[in-house]
């Protein structure tokens, strides 16, 4: 399994950095659809849909998709909304499994096109930017720099659970390591923006905030799963399972991240 997840990681790897560095903005927006298209197929598996269902709802993200392209008062609704959503998913993690009612297909269904959708328009619209591609390889670096931190920390040093009822595998030690990576980043990038004292703070806070989220994103797909009695989301990357299991943490950080370059200034 290490092996198949290694050996995937080396094919995957230069293949997203080229996607997100070296394509043009409408081929980035387009190749960037279509993997978050296959994630709302997966998500169908995760509401328990059958075939025929499950490509109504892709249909229904693909419609979603092109709304927030086309229409800006869709584009700021679908960012207040996933703000929101992960306010309430935090709930719903902290609580399960006495929340699991509130996760029955329906509910799991709006609760996809809230993850995906402005995920989506969060990664497409920061990349457009000023100095996007240096955000987004900060993004990028802040869920990549939780998850290895978490599992090198929780590897050392893991001995209290975090959250077992959702994901046994993660420990306290673990989400403090990959927040210690956050810190890290944050205060690299402030140094290579060359930010004012405060907008540095903010930086470091913002990024701190937003590894807190991407372990939220990846703790709700984790209880997702758990309730539809699947172990991975799909079996389309060999040792690593499906596209929603490589981009769930990258769904919840990209909004917050987006929003929260609003409160520091000079970027």
């Amino acid at each position: 399994m290490l092996k198949q997840r290694i050996l995937t990681a080396l094919v995957l790897g230069p293949l997203a950095l080229a996607a997100a560095f070296l394509l043009p903005q409408s081929a980035f927006e387009l190749v960037l659809a279509l993997v978050f298209l296959y994630g709302s197929w997966e998500w169908g598996n995760l509401c328990g849909l059958k075939v025929p269902s499950r490509l109504a709802y892709l249909a229904l993200h693909a419609v979603a998709l092109a709304l927030v392209t086309l229409v800006p008062a869709v584009q700021q609704a679908a960012l207040g909304l996933a703000l929101l959503f992960w306010v309430v998913a935090l709930l719903l993690v902290k609580g399960y499994p006495a929340t699991a009612r509130f996760s029955r297909a329906p509910l799991r269904m709006l609760m996809g096109l809230l993850v995906l959708v402005p995920s989506w328009y969060a990664v497409s619209a920061l990349r457009a930017g000023d100095s996007g591609l240096v955000l987004l390889l900060m993004l990028l670096l802040l869920v990549w720099g939780a998850d290895i931190g978490a599992y090198a920390a929780g590897k050392t040093w893991g001995r209290h659970k975090l959250m077992p009822a959702v994901s046994p595998g993660k420990t306290l030690e673990g989400a403090a390591g990959g927040l210690a990576a956050c810190v890290l980043v944050g205060v690299g990038f402030a140094l290579w923006l060359e930010l004012t004292p405060v907008a540095s703070v903010t930086l470091v806070l913002l990024s701190l905030l937003t590894g807190m989220v991407s372990v939220l994103g990846d703790l709700l797909e984790s209880m997702l799963k758990r309730e539809r009695g699947i172990k991975d989301s799909g079996q389309l990357l060999p040792g690593h399972g499906g596209v929603l299991d490589r981009i769930d943490s990258l769904t919840a950080a990209a909004p917050v991240f987006f929003a929260g370059l609003y409160f520091v200034t000079g970027v």
